[in-house]
């Protein structure tokens, strides 16, 4: 039996939460674990992990293979960063990004309509 490491999600429709578990590697991901050894909130500012540090070292030891996400919330605990939570544009940012591009575009369009004036070089007298 091959053991993963992986991220089983929990919440409800769009509140994701997962739980860090040791798992058969042919077990559904949201289906039955050996053992449940942390939990990860993105939605929290910053996205809160917690981790049985001790049984996640014995796992691996034993020769777990952690997926990529839980890897890299494993390297995250173990440096002690902390996980920058993913920014969606809202609607609204996205009109004024979109209506500042277009005012950008309509004053380079009337700057290159008008024509540059242009000095005379001063004539210089003998």
């Amino acid at each position: 039996m091959s053991v993963r490491i992986r991220l089983q999600r929990k919440g409800r429709k769009k509140r994701p939460f997962y739980r860090i578990v040791a798992a058969d590697r042919q077990a559904p991901r949201d289906g039955r674990f050996i053992e449940l050894l942390g939990t990860y909130d993105p939605l929290q500012d910053p996205p809160a992990i917690r981790l049985k540090q001790d049984r996640v070292d014995y796992w691996l030891s034993q020769g777990a293979q952690p997926t990529d996400t839980a890897e890299r919330l494993i390297t995250a605990v173990r440096e002690g960063k902390e996980l920058r939570a993913r920014e969606k544009p809202s609607h609204r940012r996205r009109k004024a990004e979109k209506a500042a591009v277009r005012e950008a575009a309509a004053t380079e369009a009337t700057q290159a309509s008008e024509p540059a004036a242009e000095e005379a070089p001063a004539e210089e007298e003998a």
